[in-house]
């Protein structure tokens, strides 16, 4: 598997064995790369030891051990599953718990909802469940534009209609028409196939992307708008409905 390197981000890191610790991004660290560390003696905050000649990964070993780590940065546990033959810094890394990836900050005037959708995207990927977080991160491309007037009944026309409006640049309609779209309706549509941490990843990075252009500047985007006779529809509405009186209530 190919592992790249975007912005200084590392994509697609896989947990490490690496001397008396894992090597793994920590959630609660906001998905920072950082060591989850087993005790001076190397038996871990706590394991479980079961002797039995095996084979992983084409090896023969002796011992599975589930360690318990702790995260270096914030305290957090994570268990570990081990092969070895008697040493665990020769093992062989089977998984490691918790899951996670880099978390991507959106602009702080993102509506809510909107946030919170893509949030679902990252926890989707962050357990192995990419097909889902494509699809979410579909999702939240779609309410962006809704949000912001482009409210036609496929996201392809309402992609093209911000791109005419030269709300989104050429490069960024590119992006989120090549990839986000593409891999959500690829999910939602298509026969089952395997989502890739590459193709995730990227389609993560695009729609942050979006969420930028949108969100970082809001009264310059809304001026364009205005200029184009959008009917803005925002999804984080805080009204009401009305309340219904029933006679007799």
């Amino acid at each position: 598997m190919m592992y790249i390197s975007l912005g200084g981000i590392i994509w697609g890191m896989k947990p490490q064995l690496i001397g008396n610790g894992i090597r793994a991004r920590c959630p609660d660290c906001g998905g920072a790369v950082t060591t989850f560390e087993f005790d001076s003696q190397n038996s871990g905050h706590g394991y479980i030891l079961h002797d039995t000649q095996h084979h992983y990964d084409r090896q023969t070993f002796s011992r599975i051990l589930y360690y318990l780590g702790k995260c270096a940065g914030c305290g957090r546990g994570g268990l570990a599953k081990i092969h070895d033959y008697g040493n665990v810094k020769d093992g062989a890394l089977e998984w490691f718990f918790p899951m996670s990836i880099e978390s991507l900050e959106v602009p702080t005037q993102t509506p809510e909802p909107i946030k919170k959708e893509f949030e679902e995207a990252e926890l989707c990927a962050s357990v192995g469940a990419r097909r889902a977080g494509a699809a979410m991160l579909r999702s939240t491309l779609e309410k962006v534009l809704r949000d912001h007037g482009y409210t036609e009944r496929h996201l392809t026309v309402n992609i093209k209609n911000a791109g005419e409006d030269q709300v989104i640049t050429l490069v960024l309609k590119r992006q989120i028409s090549d990839v986000v779209k593409v891999l959500g309706d690829e999910v939602l549509h298509q026969s089952w196939r395997e989502v890739t941490e590459e193709e995730f990843e990227l389609a993560h990075e695009y729609t942050q992307n979006i969420l930028k252009n949108f969100y970082d500047y809001p009264d310059t985007v809304a001026e364009i708008l205005k200029e184009k006779g959008r009917l803005v529809e925002k999804v984080n509405s805080e009204e009401k409905p009305e309340e219904v009186k029933v006679e007799g209530s």
